[in-house]
């Protein structure tokens, strides 16, 4: 084979390559940038932007990090004894809210915290982590559990970080908020009807029914102990 063909063979090579990974970038691209990004982040996108004082880009660089970093996360399918413990949890944090709803909201935080870790998330006590590998699979509720942690967090820092304590309604739309995430988690995607019923004595207050179907009995100001 003379030296001419040897280096012409080279040249195509080399070319196939080239084009192989222009063809490999553009195909990270449409998952991991612009258009990709914001149709898998959703709501997630807007806040990364918004985050970033609307540095489109900075937003997205973030974003594709964090798919890097907890895109191949597979979650752990729950076990109908794990499922049943934290419907059980949820529903006596859900009811405690109508006396006790700073203690409801806080629990509402752990569930979140443990349920994604039984799912295969990072640990609870990892918590920047965790949020970050649920935004990645779970972008349109994750917002929730920041909702919730933060109630908790200001609460537990007696106010230290300055700004205005938490009402009940805030308190409320929380749980709420939180909600869509636990379905996610425990019930694998299925919004399933109020755990807790109202009674006689504590009525659903229907004008505040939440986006994941189901309300929370007694959240007037009258009505609780707290807010």
């Amino acid at each position: 084979m003379s030296t001419g063909v040897i280096i012409a063979l080279i040249v195509i090579v080399a070319a196939a390559i080239a084009v192989a990974a222009v063809l490999a970038v553009r195909a990270r691209g449409s998952s991991h940038g612009g258009r990709g990004l914001k149709r898998r982040f959703g709501p997630e996108y807007d806040r990364a932007v918004a985050r970033h004082g609307g540095d489109v880009k900075a937003a997205e660089r973030e974003l594709g990090g964090l798919v890097e970093r907890h895109g191949g996360l597979k979650e752990r399918p729950l076990e109908p004894a794990e499922r049943e413990r934290f419907e059980t949890r949820w529903a006596a944090a859900q009811e405690r809210f109508v006396d006790s709803p700073r203690e409801a909201v806080a629990e509402a935080d752990r569930i979140l915290a443990d349920a994604a870790g039984a799912r295969g998330y990072p640990d609870g006590g990892q918590y920047d982590e965790q949020v970050a590998a649920l935004a990645v699979h779970h972008a349109d509720h994750v917002q929730g559990y920041r909702h919730v942690h933060h109630v908790t967090r200001f609460h537990q820092d007696g106010g230290a970080r300055g700004g205005e304590a938490p009402g009940t309604e805030d308190l409320r739309a929380a749980m709420v908020e939180a909600r869509a995430l636990f379905d996610d988690l425990v019930g694998e995607g299925r919004h399933r009807a109020p755990t807790i019923r109202p009674t006689e004595d504590r009525r659903a207050d229907t004008r505040h029914e939440g986006r994941s179907g189901f309300h929370l009995p007694g959240l007037h100001r009258h009505q609780t102990k707290e807010g």
